[in-house]
C-alpha cells in the first residue's frame, strides 16, 4: 500500500470488471476491515459499526442469494440481464464484505439520550458510510478494485439465516471486490464553483 490518501481517494471508482484473484492475502484483507471497524469514528463512540468478510465459497453463496432473491422479483425477460450483471461483476469478485449497523446499540442511545433521540438513526448510517469509505480507500490502495452494492433489504433475512447472523445487525451495504480486469469509464465532474463555498 503506497499511495497517498489523497491519491485513493482521486483513483477510486465503481469497478464492475472484477476477477477472483487479489494482490494481498486474505489476512491483509481482514486487517484492512479491522482497522476500519476499529477506528472509524462514530456517534458518542458507540462503535455500531459490524461486518462480515466472504471469501470463497461463501462469497459466491451470497451473489447465488441475490440470484434466486432477485428472480422472484424480476420480469421473466429482464432476468437474464440481472443475472448476467450478478456474475461478471459482482460474484467474479474475490471476495465480498458486509456492512451492518448494530440496532441494539442505536435503540439503547435513543432511550439513553432522549434529546438526540431523532438523530442516532441518521448518526449512525453516516458512520456506516465513513467504514465502508475507509475500507474502500485501503482495498484501493492495494490495487484491488470494488463495488457498493446494496440488495438489502431483499437479502436480508436469507444472509442472516446463512450465516447466523445476530437478529440486531442490520445489513446496510455489500462491497464484493478483486483483481479490477478493465479500466472504467471516464467519470464526468460538475463545476466545484457551484459546490463549494469558501470564505475567508
Amino acid at each position: 500500500m503506497n499511495n497517498n490518501l489523497k491519491d485513493a481517494i482521486m483513483n477510486r471508482r465503481s469497478i464492475y470488471s472484477l476477477s477472483s484473484k487479489s494482490l494481498i492475502s486474505d489476512e491483509e484483507i481482514v486487517e484492512i476491515v479491522n482497522i476500519a471497524i476499529k477506528h472509524v469514528p462514530s456517534a458518542f463512540n458507540c462503535q455500531s459499526a459490524r461486518a462480515v468478510v466472504l471469501f470463497g465459497e461463501n462469497h459466491a453463496k451470497l451473489w447465488d442469494i441475490v440470484k434466486k432473491t432477485l428472480r422472484k422479483f424480476t420480469p421473466e425477460e429482464q432476468f437474464p440481464a440481472t443475472k448476467k450483471k450478478i456474475e461478471e461483476s459482482f460474484a467474479s469478485g474475490y471476495g465480498t464484505i458486509l456492512f451492518f449497523e448494530d440496532q441494539s446499540i442505536i435503540k439503547n442511545l435513543e432511550t439513553s439520550f432522549p434529546l438526540y433521540a431523532d438523530n442516532f438513526g441518521g448518526w449512525s448510517l453516516q458512520s456506516s458510510g465513513m467504514h465502508q469509505f475507509a475500507v474502500w480507500m485501503m482495498l484501493e490502495n492495494a490495487g484491488l478494485g470494488a463495488s457498493l452494492q446494496h440488495y438489502n433489504p431483499l437479502i436480508d433475512d436469507e444472509v442472516r439465516k446463512t450465516w447466523k447472523i445476530d437478529p440486531n445487525w442490520k445489513l446496510i451495504s455489500e462491497m464484493p471486490f478483486g483483481l479490477p480486469t478493465a479500466e472504467p469509464g471516464e467519470k464526468q465532474f460538475q463545476p466545484l464553483e457551484n459546490r463549494v463555498k469558501i470564505f475567508f
